[in-house]
Formats: C-alpha cells, sequence, structure tokens
C-alpha cells in the first residue's frame, strides 16, 4: 500500500484526538483501523500539492486508484471521465444497508498564499482553496476501515471519489443521472467549515445549503444616433428595467425562510457613447433553499424578461442552466449522524451553526436519497487556518482530516446498525 508522505507529520503541532480504539459502545467496527492515518495523510498532501481544476482530474484520479490497489481494490470504476468509485461489500450477518460516501476531489483556481505549509501547491494558480483534498482524503479512511471491519456488516459501502463539485459539467449530476445512487439506502457528505473551531462538528436537518441556478437574458432593441433616441430602441434602458424588477420577486414575492437570492453579475453592451444601444447580455444566478421556490423562481425571470421586452418594444432570449438542488438533511439520518460523533467525540463536539448560502453539488444525491452532510470544523489560529473558503490562506490541519475520517466511518457504521435494526423489527 503506497504509505510515503510527501511531507513529514508534524505531530506536535497536532492537536490531540481521541484515541482510535476507544470503547465502540456496542457497534462492532466503528474504529478506522491500524496504520490507516498515514496513508490517509500520504494522500491528503498528494492532493494538496498537486491539485487540478473541475473535469481536469485526471492525475488525481490515477493516485486515488494507486491508493486503492494498494488496499487490494485494483479495479475501481470510473465515472464523468476524471471520476471513480468503489464498492466494498460486508461478509456479515444481519438484513444488508447499502451506504453512499462522497468526496469531491477537484481543487480552485486561485494561487496559494500559505508558504508555512511543507505540502503547500505546486501548481501556479491552482490551490484546493475549498478542502476538497481533506474530503477525498477522509473518504479514502472510510474505504480503508470498510474493507477493515467488513466481516462487521451486510450490504455495500460506496465511495465515491467525485470530480467537478466546483464547475460544470457537474461530477454529482453524473452520479444521480448515470444511476450511482440506486439500490443504496442514504448517503453520507461531509464539507470543512471555517467558521466553526477545530474539533467540532454540526449537523443540521432540513435545507443545509442553496440551490444555484444560471440565467442569461439577452435583449435586442434598434440602433440609433443619441441625439434622436426615438428612432431607436434602447437595449439599455430594457435591461436596466429588468435589473431593477427582479429584485422586487424576492423582496415582494417571497419569503423570507426561503432564503433566495437574485443576482445579475454581468451586464454587457453598448458601442459608443453617442449610440443608441441596440444588444445587451445579461448573466445571474438564482438560489434558494426551497424547490417549490426555484421553479416559481425561473419562470418569473422568464416572464420578467418577456413582458418588459414586449413594453419597450424589444426582443428578448432567456436561456436558464440548472445547477445543483439544495443540499435537505433528512432528520431520521442526522439523529444517527449526530449520535456517532457524540459516542467517539463526545456530545461537546457537536456545535450550533447557520446553513451555507453557498451550493453543493451533493445535493443531486439528497434530492435521491435520505442524507446527511456533516460539517467539521477546521478554523484554528494557532495553525493559521482562520480564513474562509475560496481564499489563498485557507487551511485545514491533518487532524482535522483525520478527526472527519473518524467521523465519517462512525457514521456509516452508525448508519448501518441503526437501518438493519429498524428492518428487522
Amino acid at each position: 500500500m503506497p504509505g510515503k508522505l510527501s511531507a513529514p507529520i508534524d505531530r506536535d503541532r497536532m492537536m490531540s484526538t481521541p484515541n482510535q480504539t476507544a470503547p465502540s459502545n456496542g457497534i462492532d467496527g466503528i474504529n478506522l483501523p491500524a496504520g490507516s492515518e498515514d496513508v490517509i495523510l500520504a494522500l491528503r498532501h498528494y492532493m494538496h500539492a498537486n491539485p487540478e481544476l473541475s473535469n481536469e482530474e485526471y492525475d488525481t484520479q490515477a493516485k486515488i486508484a494507486e491508493y486503492l490497489a494498494g488496499a487490494g481494490l485494483r479495479d475501481p470504476q470510473v465515472f464523468h471521465n476524471t471520476g471513480l468509485f468503489v464498492d466494498v461489500f460486508g461478509e456479515g450477518n444481519g438484513i444488508p444497508v447499502n451506504v453512499v460516501v462522497r468526496g469531491d476531489i477537484d481543487a480552485l483556481p486561485i494561487e496559494e498564499a500559505r508558504p508555512d505549509l511543507p505540502y503547500r501547491s505546486r501548481i501556479p494558480g491552482k490551490m484546493h482553496a475549498c478542502g476538497h483534498d481533506a474530503h477525498a482524503s477522509a473518504a479514502l479512511g472510510v474505504v480503508l476501515a470498510a474493507l477493515a471491519h467488513r466481516q462487521n456488516f451486510a450490504g455495500k459501502v460506496r465511495v465515491v471519489f467525485q470530480p467537478a463539485e466546483e464547475a460544470e459539467p457537474l461530477g454529482g449530476r453524473s452520479v444521480a443521472e448515470q444511476g450511482l445512487l440506486d439500490g443504496f439506502d442514504c448517503a453520507v457528505g461531509m464539507h470543512v467549515n471555517p467558521e466553526i473551531a477545530s474539533g467540532e462538528f454540526s449537523i443540521l436537518t432540513g435545507p443545509v445549503t442553496k440551490s444555484s441556478d444560471e440565467f442569461q437574458v439577452i435583449f435586442t432593441g434598434k440602433k440609433s444616433h443619441a441625439a434622436w433616441p426615438e428612432l431607436g430602441v434602447d437595449a439599455i434602458a430594457i435591461a436596466s428595467t429588468y435589473v431593477t424588477e427582479i429584485q422586487k420577486l424576492i423582496s415582494r414575492e417571497s419569503h423570507a425562510d426561503e432564503g433566495s437570492v437574485i443576482s445579475i453579475g454581468r451586464f454587457h453592451g453598448g458601442e459608443a457613447t453617442n449610440i443608441v444601444c441596440d444588444r445587451v447580455v445579461l448573466d445571474g444566478t438564482l438560489r434558494t433553499r426551497s424547490s417549490e421556490a426555484r421553479q416559481r423562481l425561473r419562470a418569473r425571470l422568464k416572464d420578467l424578461c418577456d413582458q418588459i421586452a414586449t413594453m419597450h418594444r424589444g426582443h428578448v432570449e432567456f436561456t436558464l442552466v440548472p445547477g445543483e438542488p439544495a443540499v435537505v438533511n433528512d432528520v431520521g439520518v442526522c439523529k444517527i449522524a449526530r449520535e456517532a460523533i457524540a459516542q467517539i467525540y463526545g456530545s461537546n463536539s457537536l456545535v450550533p451553526t447557520r446553513a451555507l448560502a453557498g451550493a453543493d453539488d451533493f445535493g443531486f444525491y439528497a434530492e435521491k436519497i435520505p442524507s446527511v452532510y456533516f460539517w467539521f470544523g477546521c478554523h484554528n489560529e494557532a495553525f493559521g487556518n482562520k480564513t474562509h473558503v475560496h481564499t489563498a490562506e485557507f487551511g485545514v490541519s491533518d487532524d482535522d482530516v483525520l478527526r472527519a475520517a473518524r467521523a465519517a466511518w462512525a457514521i456509516v457504521r452508525s448508519i448501518q446498525c441503526s437501518i438493519s435494526e429498524a428492518k428487522l423489527s
């Protein structure tokens, strides 16, 4: 098994963690196997030093396959060109329970500003600024644990090393559309959270992220000399009216609990100061926690551009690119997950936090099967990990990665036991 670290582990800098062989309180095989920590961190260091952007993760894919082969899994299944997944089949008795675990693998086009890290990015202009190297490495920990404890469970654990969470075409959509979730009881996702201290976790029920759709509106008018505007149709005036009116979709047509946001990020039009503009292109995003609001606002965005174009004697083209749905955590699975984390880290490790305004394509998983998406903290001033995701200074300690791996596997085992017991009763 590959086990050589790309950078040595500084054990003195790593915060203390609970003993991995702590009592399981009745659940067999809840701990990571001995020797797995170095393997998990070896992958983490490689990925962080060699980041690849969405839909370009070929070297990352090959490296993960190398680690899987070292664990005895030589035929992982490829999907979405740059992703792969592996199944570990249980050999224990009882009712089979099938669980999917997601670890995303893509990086971001950001220049890293962490010279203190021995495993910092070696690729100019690219870094793991969203913690996906931590997620994927923790997911590898789940693979190693499932292999070591396969005699303790029946059913299947599928670990998906998913590409393209950050950019289209999204890997999460491929997971859902290609049937990778079919036949599974539930899914487990995770994400670092810099709003939570290292060593702490948070699990919310209901919507925990927002959906994210992109749209483009092209308004067409008629050119004329700016001295005789009555001879033209001003596309800038049309587009400006649209930008103003769509804000009312939030302030006057949406319930605050839906958390809906419409943003225009680009407004392009015009050629000269003395020509009435005949074409404007608008690009924007729609985000919301509510699937009902998502459908309603999509329709209203289209209705308004049609009506405003007609009112101003212009024409319009509207295009909407559906993105990821909101991640909605299942109440029952969340309860199991909280109990699992409390069992290995104590109930005080679970802290309240807020739902995120951003999006995550784990929403495609949660849309298909009951799911839990848990946060693990990474804020640690002493280690320099104090900025938010998608920043050049963002960081996650090795210790945070190992905690996430233990938590993810404990959640999987607890789900297996709880669902099996529920099916028996």
